[in-house]
């Protein structure tokens, strides 16, 4: 079972304000479900882009950095480095 978890950061290519974060094993499976699966938050700002995914070499670890992505300071550390 491959261990390795990986953090992204999507960013819509029809409304560039709009940017989503999450947390998989495998980027290209999920960049592929979000613009074109059935539902959920990003279906409206279809279609995606990857601006950046880092890997890690452990679900916990992967998981406290894409929680810190989500709050005030990790969106303004995300915008600082990686827009």
């Amino acid at each position: 079972m491959d261990s390795r978890r990986i953090v992204y950061i999507l960013r819509s290519q029809t409304h560039p304000d709009r940017h989503y974060v999450g947390l998989t094993s495998d980027v290209t499976r999920r960049l592929v479900w979000h613009n074109s699966g059935p539902s959920g938050v990003t279906v409206h700002h279809r279609p995606w882009s990857v601006v950046v995914a880092l890997e890690f070499a452990d679900a916990p670890t992967a998981g406290r950095f894409e929680r810190y992505l989500k709050t005030g300071s990790g969106r303004a550390f995300a915008k600082r480095h990686f827009s």
